[in-house]
């Protein structure tokens, strides 16, 4: 691996890490631990996982973030909407969207952002091109708003939205209201019907969990499936839509463009996605030898 030299001679660490439960199976650490490497530079990704926080503690942990000399911190399930008003600021999307998934801290001050709009957005549209129609995301909290709005980036015309909590997904639907054509569906069934494609963007089918977020029957060959879950790389849902014959996409590209940007924010350094992504295939790699393993 070729290095670059810091600037300036500047040998500090960068501190990151990672806000969230369950997290254990996260590729976050060894991305951006190789990502600063490959650039002369040495990071520290901690996952820092917790389970049930109230809004007082996720306002002690984010002030621990601060006082810590972190650098930002990555968010995912279950607090990408609750730590938004514990932040001093927030960039357009993520106020648009009320989620973040990465936050920056620069002079004391935490500053929200949303990398999974830009990762979606980027990874989604080549799918887009391919074909017309709804799309469905599954999940209305803080993945299906950044698919959600991703998909209205990259041109989509028509979204339809189910959410086991039918609050979540009339509040996605106001939120979408004027920018596309959008549909607040009560079940799978309605919100399949007719659609061109489909991102789950709720955690089933995250180890250990080994269910799918729709149901086989209805998976078919015109239909194109994009799951934001990771761990495993293909979930029950890929499997099941690969064996109808759907065109499918796994976490890999999110998740590597994501944190691509996230990086870039953390650091201001331009992020060296082969390093990235070599890592992610390593560390999925190794999770899947030691899963057969056990």
């Amino acid at each position: 691996m070729v290095t670059q030299p810091p600037p300036n001679g500047d040998h500090r660490p960068f501190l990151l890490g990672l806000v969230g439960a369950p997290i254990k199976h996260s590729a976050s650490p060894a991305m951006h631990e190789a990502a600063a490497a490959s650039l002369g530079r040495k990071a520290l990704y901690q996952l820092i996982e917790i389970e049930g926080a109230d809004e007082k503690k996720l306002r002690e942990l984010l002030d621990g973030v601060r006082d810590l000399g972190f650098a930002g911190v990555n968010v995912t399930y279950p607090y990408k909407e609750a730590v938004v008003p514990l932040l001093d600021s927030l960039s357009a999307d993520a106020e648009t969207m009320a989620a973040v998934n990465t936050i920056v801290v620069d002079h004391g001050r935490l500053s929200g952002h949303n990398t999974d709009v830009t990762g979606f957005a980027k990874a989604v549209a080549p799918l887009l091109t391919k074909s017309t129609g709804p799309i469905a995301v599954i999940g209305a909290g803080g993945v299906g708003k950044a698919a959600a709005f991703a998909m209205v980036k990259v041109g989509a015309t028509e979204i339809r939205i189910f959410d086991r909590d039918f609050r979540r997904t009339e509040t996605l639907g106001a939120m979408l209201h004027g920018l596309v054509r959008v549909r607040a569906c009560r079940d799978i069934a309605e919100t399949l019907d007719g659609c061109r494609g489909a991102v789950n963007a709720t955690p089933v089918g995250m180890w250990p969990n080994r269910d799918s977020s729709i149901p086989p029957n209805l998976l078919h060959s015109g239909l194109w499936v994009s799951d934001a879950v990771y761990s495993p790389l293909w979930t029950p849902l890929l499997l099941a839509a690969r064996d109808a014959g759907a065109e499918v996409m796994t976490g890999r590209t999110l998740a590597i463009n994501q944190a691509v940007d996230a990086f870039n924010l953390f650091t201001g350094l331009p992020a060296p996605e082969a390093a990235m992504a070599a890592a992610f295939d390593a560390a999925i790699a190794s999770r899947s030898v030691a899963t057969a393993a056990a």
